[in-house]
């Protein structure tokens, strides 16, 4: 294939988790000419498929941006890794596969903020499209979508005993986290089919690459969108060392996620005008929101060793991971068939106050680095780490261009506990979380507290320790707001404001950033956007 002269109807910059879905869904029009650039390479490694690999996976270079934040004075300065991935398939290549969804409420919320056509009825049809669940089609889930959810099951013994634990502190078990309830635990729903990850690029985009209408090239990072009288026509990538040019008849769809979508609107002059003059960029619409509105989960470990077998440390020792290999290879069953984080929950810090909600994700093993490679990461005892993260956080971040230049990284400030509440929650959170381990369920089974490290006294000791040692949890969003408003950057069609022809589709768009991962939310945005899309046409 030659990229001298491309001309397509849509063109859809990033194969990440939107994007796939994106591309995939329009590309069902046999009139539409499709085309999907993405910066990183193909998803082609035999890894990426295994669920269990993901603890050599989720952070490799050659599938990660791996990018740093700028230094968060709240935790005295430390830059904070920044996981995104760089490969087909984005970050639903490498995540962690935790299919959950968020609360009504956070759709409702949406709405409630102006963004008429995405409240919670008004999405569960597109949660629905995009999957199919283990649990067979009922009300809240689907049973012929393209993604595979399997239903949650514990990975080692300590998984139940840690509902058990939780159910002696009070709080209500679940066989489905994505049932709407305001406190629950259980074991975690998975994108994943008959033992292989379902990403979006597995589900959605290589299926699609059969019709002739579509294309993928890779390995091609977008420089800017082309905008000529306020029009999107086209983008502007490179490509084996050339810049090229992709024409688009009908839209550009930016899907690039909550750092790159942004960074690319403010390089094609779409941004704070100031800011971009400053840089020598050339506006295009004046929209200062672009980049701000930044939302994470800030996320906290406690770990523990104990005293009996309970753990996942059973499949590292010899005959563990020899039984756990074959029964992959042969039956693509086993812990390796299986996600990281198992089992999950989340509940108030603040009794009857959603907006303190804590999630817990817990691995049934000591997850820590000691040292290089796979060998460094894997556990060396009997353990568990629980992780930590306030559900929707009022901290709020930018992300910047720090240069014109499209192929420096953009500046990452995610200001966590900016704002004191969510500092306050996150410890709140944690003691709770510490009363629940010390439950007869656990306790029994306890060796050591390994993390925190420092002897806990106090609220005050935990909120040091969370100031010390929080880092992030990935789910990054916000950074291209929806709204009704003229100040948002897209419109509720996820229009970009300013320009025509031109949207953005992927967890950017969140005004609030859901209670749970963005990985379902993300695919659900991509699915609500195909249809708006062609309906548009």
């Amino acid at each position: 294939m030659t990229f001298s002269d491309l001309e397509f109807d849509y063109v859809v910059v990033g194969a990440g988790a939107a994007g796939c879905v994106l591309a995939a869904r329009l590309s069902e029009n046999s009139n539409a000419r499709v085309a999907v650039i993405e910066a990183g390479g193909l998803d082609k490694d035999i890894l990426i498929r295994i669920p269990g690999a993901n603890v050599v996976t989720g952070t490799h270079p050659a599938y990660n941006w791996s990018y740093e934040s700028e230094p968060v004075q709240a935790l005295g300065g430390r830059k904070l890794y920044w996981a995104q991935g760089k490969l087909v398939g984005g970050s639903s290549s490498i995540n962690g596969m935790m299919y959950m969804r968020g609360h009504r409420r956070d759709y409702d919320n949406w709405k409630a903020l102006g963004n008429d056509g995405w409240g919670y009825d008004d999405v569960l049809p597109y949660f629905k499209k995009s999957e199919t669940n283990e649990r067979g089609a009922n009300d809240i889930h689907g049973g012929s979508g393209p993604m595979q959810v399997s239903k949650g099951q514990g990975t080692a013994p300590v998984c139940d005993m840690f509902l058990d634990a939780a159910a002696d502190e009070g709080l209500p078990l679940t066989d489905d986290l994505n049932k709407d309830a305001a406190q629950a635990f259980g074991h975690v729903d998975l994108t994943i089919g008959k033992g292989k990850r379902s990403s979006t690029a597995a589900a959605f985009l290589h299926p699609a690459l059969k019709r002739p209408n579509l294309t993928l090239i890779v390995n091609a990072p977008v420089k800017r969108v082309v905008i000529e009288a306020g029009i999107a026509t086209g983008v502007v990538f490179a490509h084996e060392g050339r810049p090229r040019v992709a024409r688009a008849v009908k839209e550009v769809i930016l899907s690039g996620g909550a750092v790159n979508s942004p960074q690319l609107l403010m390089l094609s002059g779409v941004g704070d005008a100031g800011s971009l003059q400053r840089l020598g960029i050339k506006v295009n619409a004046d929209s200062p929101e672009v980049g701000q509105n930044l939302q994470n989960h800030p996320m906290y470990r406690l770990m523990y060793t104990t005293t009996k077998p309970v753990s996942a440390y059973s499949h590292v020792k010899p005959w563990g991971a020899l039984k756990a290999g074959a029964q992959y290879v042969f039956q693509r069953r086993g812990v390796l068939s299986r996600g990281l984080f198992p089992t999950s929950g989340y509940f108030h810090a603040v009794e009857g106050d959603p907006g303190s909600e804590i999630q817990v994700c817990m691995a049934p093993a000591t997850v820590i680095r000691r040292g290089p490679g796979v060998l460094g990461i894997l556990p060396r005892e009997h353990g568990f780490t629980l992780l930590l993260n306030h559900g929707s956080p009022y901290s709020r971040g930018q992300v910047t261009l720090k240069s014109a230049d499209a192929m420096a990284h953009a500046a990452i400030s995610p200001n966590y506990f900016s704002d004191p509440r969510d500092l306050k929650i996150l410890t709140e959170g944690a003691a709770r979380t510490r009363a629940i381990v010390n439950q007869p369920a656990l306790r029994n089974v306890l060796a050591k507290e390994l993390l925190p490290a420092r002897s806990i006294r106090s609220l005050d000791d935990i909120a040091e320790d969370i100031l010390a040692t929080a880092v992030t949890h990935y789910h990054a969003a916000g950074t291209c707001r929806m709204g009704a408003d003229t100040d948002s950057v897209v419109d509720p069609q996820l229009r970009v404001r300013g320009v025509e022809r031109l949207r953005v589709a992927d967890a950017s768009i969140m005004p609030v950033l859901v209670n749970g991962n963005t990985y379902a939310a993300t695919v659900m945005i991509a699915e609500k956007a195909a249809d708006i899309v062609k309906a548009a046409a």
